[in-house]
């Protein structure tokens, strides 16, 4: 029989889960930190300066991220599109909201969401036709919904009000979750009388409890039929860092649709919940500030402002850059129509069509009950954009950075701003754009440096308790480097254990013992890029320059051998999927075959490949199917719209039949055609306890480079830096 406390606990907590569904109906929407929607802001909601959810009970109310000056005079309410593929604006959201909620798919559904509302871009060939100043092409949303329980796929037309169902029944999976599915997702354990005796019984006060929704990915028949989620759960008692005190073993199976508790599982009532002590991350809860003190703040001074330029909110000019830039909810940040300014030519010539973040998976490497089923697919479960944070100035981007906001639909349509979703800046670290001192031997007293100064788009997702940084990075040799930055905090397990010497077998652990009763599981980090690359035009081809060692004839050489190149020029997909070698290297050129340079060269680009680690999961094992995009660092299709999503459209729970692994067995054509690359950046992370309590960043790149796309060094004429050039900088305490 249960003691009077537990009444009175549960009592409560019906109250606040009331009180919550009541603000949820008046609200319809209660966005994460930083996310503010107009029609609060209109009406001087609370959320306008302040955003607190279950997860910031025991921390300082979060005010709005400071602005820049550029993007305070930005007024979302009046935004108009001005380039074709400009995002949908708030005006456009609210007339696909209003057209949707009197088409008869959704009047008579009893409730349905909007998992996904972004422009359905018009065909390329229209994209590369179109000059500034001429009329747009017709304006049309492309919608994933879900309504009375079944998923469908429609578009909107914004100048017809035309609304067409295209696709009802995606053979496995699920959208995107939405931010209301996640966030009632770790509310709805709450009304369970089981699961509530249980965190008592674990010695946890309710108003500690912090939950987070865990997609399950696919394992079988039982996990079909239903949209589910797994739930666990972390004591914030005495820390804002509740990752790192986990209710081990505590899992909640939840019906997405319903909010039913499917089942309660609890095996780790044996472990301990860690302690608290030294695990807040917070600068005001340090207690040894002045360790780092010696290092004086640093700053970029542009008196004369910035060298780029953005028009029209997204096109963004910089040196002999060129590109269109725009947020989005699933891939974070797409970059499209990049072009390089040939200086020999003064013609702008054509680089990358598209190109973004197409998905992220993250397997972890414990096969124990409350463990295995942690494989996320970040972009395609969670919306990898939806999870990007208001970026801090000063901090995640530098002074002399330039901010831009997402503009997204919620669950039921009504738009929100995503403030200082991406910073944009001008970076100069004191490398070396290039360089030559002539030797004293010669006579001649020459040395010519040049400053490299490069261009960086930059957003942050915090998934949870992992975050990552995305940098696109933009030369004035025509290099773009891309890199991702992985920091936050690990995703801990709790243990018995205090001590290594406690541990007989180390390899059952699944991963490094941080701190007393914690554990950090090995895990892997693969983000994968789609690229479609447009050299000098849309027809390319592949070719995979291998490096082979050739032995030298008898007689022929003081040498016995060299290395020499053999360009093979892949004609199908299969012969361009790429697993990389360190003892077999290639480079990996994408090359225009129609376009030659005086000396008749084919004009391309390279992939250079970083960030190299490659799964070594079973290719059956049910997360490796629906990860099957990583069995290849390299692929290459032929360029098809509707193949986008490396782990397929509808992720969630999906089997893996609709990922990219399945559409480049159909081996099709790809020599001198539109081509599309794929890359994918992979980390092991082992870790250590220096990740604890949280991480130091770690990053990795790779590079699509110039290969013969020049005439010559296209920086050569770059001017030095004088210091009569540069402004006068002197000490605070000389000033």
């Amino acid at each position: 029989m249960e003691s009077k406390p537990f009444f009175r606990f549960l009592f409560f907590f019906i109250a606040i889960a009331f009180l919550f569904l009541f603000a949820w109906t008046h609200l319809h929407y209660a966005p994460s930190p930083g996310v503010t929607t107009l029609l609060d802001c209109a009406s001087n909601s609370p959320w306008c300066t302040s955003s607190k959810n279950r997860f910031q009970s025991k921390q300082p109310t979060l005010t709005k991220t400071p602005r820049a000056s550029t993007s305070q005079r930005r007024h979302h309410e009046s935004a108009v599109p001005r380039h074709p593929l400009d995002p949908l604006t708030i005006q456009e959201f609210n007339k696909v909201r209003k057209i949707l909620s009197s088409h008869a798919l959704f009047k008579s559904s009893n409730n349905y969401a909007l998992h996904s509302v972004v422009l359905e871009e018009p065909n390329k060939e229209l994209v590369l036709k179109w000059k500034k100043g001429q009329p747009l092409f017709p304006r049309i949303a492309s919608v994933i919904a879900r309504a009375n329980g079944v998923s469908h796929v429609l578009t909107v037309n914004l100048e017809t009000d035309n609304v067409t169902v295209l696709n009802t029944a995606p053979p496995t999976g699920y959208p995107t979750m939405t931010i209301e599915d996640m966030t009632s997702a770790t509310w709805a354990p709450l009304s369970n009388a089981k699961f509530n005796r249980t965190i008592i019984e674990r010695g946890v006060n309710l108003k500690d409890v912090a939950c987070l929704p865990i997609s399950l990915g696919w394992f079988g028949k039982k996990e079909e039929n239903r949209r589910l989620i797994k739930v666990q759960c972390y004591s914030m008692e005495d820390t804002a860092n509740f990752y790192m005190r986990p209710i081990e073993g505590l899992t909640v199976l939840l019906d997405m649709d319903t909010k039913e508790v499917v089942e309660v599982s609890d095996t780790g009532r044996s472990i301990p919940i860690p302690k608290a002590t030294n695990t807040d991350y917070r600068f005001s809860e340090q207690k040894l500030q002045q360790d780092l003190n010696s290092i004086n703040p640093i700053s970029i001074e542009q008196p004369k402002g910035p060298s780029f330029v953005i028009e029209d909110e997204h096109l963004v000019k910089w040196a002999n850059w060129e590109f269109h830039l725009k947020p989005d909810p699933r891939a974070g940040v797409v970059v499209s129509r990049a072009k390089v300014r040939d200086l020999e030519s003064g013609v702008l010539r054509d680089v990358m069509y598209k190109g973004f973040t197409s998905e992220l998976f993250v397997p972890y490497m414990d096969p124990t009950d409350a463990w295995y089923f942690k494989t996320y697919m970040d972009a395609g479960e969670y919306g990898f954009g939806l999870q990007a944070m208001p970026l801090d100035p000063l901090n995640d981007c530098p002074r002399n950075a330039y901010y831009m906001d997402g503009v997204f639909a919620a669950g039921d349509g009504v738009p929100y701003v995503r403030s200082n979703m991406v910073c944009m800046f001008e970076r100069y670290t004191g490398d070396i754009g290039w360089r030559h001192a002539e030797s004293p031997i010669t006579g001649m007293e020459i040395k010519e440096v040049r400053p490299k100064v490069t261009l960086v788009v930059r957003m942050a997702a915090s998934v949870a308790n992992y975050d990552y940084i995305v940098d696109w990075e933009f030369q004035t040799d025509g290099l773009i480097r891309i890199k991702v930055g992985l920091s936050g905090i690990l995703m801990v397990k709790g243990t018995a254990y205090e001590n290594m010497n406690q541990v007989e077998g180390q390899e059952n652990l699944f991963g490094t013992l941080l701190s007393e009763n914690v554990i950090g599981v090995i895990h892997d980090h693969y983000i994968t890029f789609y690229l479609d690359m447009d050299i000098d035009g849309s027809d390319n081809s592949f070719v995979n320059v291998n490096i082979k060692r050739q032995e030298t004839s008898p007689g022929e050489s003081p040498r016995k051998s060299y290395l020499k190149a053999v360009r093979n020029v892949a004609k199908t997909e299969k012969d361009a999927q790429i697993q990389l070698k360190l003892y077999d290297p290639s480079e990996f050129h994408v090359i225009n075959p129609t376009k030659k340079t005086r000396v008749g060269n084919p004009v391309g680009y390279k992939v250079v490949p970083g960030g190299t680690a490659a799964s070594l999961l079973d290719h059956d094992d049910p997360p490796q199917k629906r990860g099957a995009f990583t069995n290849n660092q390299i692929w290459v299709t032929p360029y098809n719209r509707s193949e986008q999503w490396a782990g397929g459209l509808f992720v969630y729970q999906s089997h893996g039949e609709d990922t990219l692994d399945v559409w480049s067995e159909r081996d099709r054509p790809i020599e001198n055609k539109d081509i599309v690359v794929w890359y994918t950046l992979g980390f092991h992370h082992i870790p250590c306890q220096e990740d604890f309590p949280i991480m130091p960043t770690v990053s990795s790149s790779f590079d699509l480079k110039p290969v013969n796309f020049f005439e010559s060094n296209p920086i050569l004429r770059a001017p030095p830096y004088f210091e009569k050039d540069l402004p006068v900088c002197r000490p605070a305490a000389s000033a």
